[in-house]
């Protein structure tokens, strides 16, 4: 992929590192407004891609809403009441935790994972930040009588409809097929069709199953993320904003007023993945004085801020 420098790392008045990567806004109409980098060239947009397939396992019959259909979207921090939640999808379903097939895991909030560690409990398919969503395609093949042992083949019915879906809201077809860190097929699509997505949900009109999965999103952003995410302070800070974290530098987020943006650090990193969505948001007129801490990323020395992670020129100006 084609990057540009997206953030940069000061220490002190001395640039000591940079993130490059790719960002793309969308307009309602789904064009792009703004772009740094080649927001054409594909990627897996790993867990951003949750709210598209919550909306594939609605339009599959899926009766999901509230919290349970926001931890569906979910890369939860582990925390008592998002595993209890996807216990209770499962429960729904009739089945147990003994169906889920993601990774066993432990919590990936750093609260919940030192609370478990402190308890000794072992790692567990229940814990992992995929639970929710598991616990949905579970549920989700019990309403259309699909085996639940293979849910994770890209060939079940499931995944099928899950790519279709994919295809349909992003407007361009799947570049290719992977395996997320889950287990569960991941699909490729470009920058420009993840905005596009996410612009799609954010703005669809209320009766829509677009709009239920991002009216659950935006009403319960802690059950998306947890305590201490950014993805669930953004989405308490901006009415009708959804937004989706992603691993290895991805993030989305769908405004109400239909667009879009989408990025990707390209080096993996999250670290300056919120730093460069702020600033990207107050370029497009968004109000982000509810989420300023997170508009730059301190660099410690001896334990204090001596410096801090910042958009580049290319994203701020």
């Amino acid at each position: 992929m084609g990057h540009e420098v997206l953030a940069e790392v000061w220490r002190g008045d001395f640039l000591e590192s940079v993130h490059h990567g790719t960002v793309v806004a969308t307009d309602a109409s789904g064009s792009p407004t703004l772009s740094v980098g080649r927001p054409d060239d594909v990627a897996f947009p790993r867990s951003s891609n949750k709210p598209l397939q919550a909306l594939a396992m609605l339009r599959a019959g899926l009766d999901l809403d509230g919290e349970l259909l926001a931890l569906a979207c979910a890369s939860h921090s582990g925390e008592d009441f998002h595993v209890g939640g996807a216990l209770r999808i499962l429960a729904s379903a009739g089945l147990g935790e003994d169906a889920l097939r993601c990774t066993p895991d432990l919590p990936i909030g750093e609260q919940a994972r030192a609370r478990h560690l402190a308890l000794g409990l072992p790692a567990a398919p229940k814990y992992m930040n995929c639970s929710g969503k598991h616990a949905a395609m579970l549920a989700t093949c019990v309403v259309n009588g699909w085996s639940t042992e293979s849910y994770l083949d890209p060939t079940h019915p499931l995944q099928v409809a899950t790519r279709r879906t994919i295809e349909d809201v992003a407007g361009e077809p799947v570049a290719q097929v992977g395996v997320d860190g889950c287990g569960a097929p991941i699909f490729a699509i470009s920058l420009t069709g993840l905005a596009r997505a996410f612009g799609r949900l954010a703005s669809a009109p209320e009766g829509t199953l677009e709009h239920r999965v991002a009216a659950a999103m935006n009403a319960h952003p802690q059950w998306v993320g947890g305590t201490g995410r950014d993805v669930t302070a953004l989405m308490s800070a901006l009415p009708g904003v959804i937004a989706k974290d992603g691993a290895e530098g991805v993030y989305a987020v769908g405004l109400p007023t239909g667009e879009g943006v989408a990025l990707k650090i390209a080096d993996g990193s999250s670290r300056a993945r919120a730093v460069v969505v702020v600033a990207v948001l107050k370029r497009l007129g968004v109000d982000v004085s509810g989420v300023e801490d997170l508009a730059t990323v301190p660099v410690l020395g001896h334990g204090r801020a001596v410096g801090a992670v910042r958009p580049s020129l290319a994203v701020a100006s």
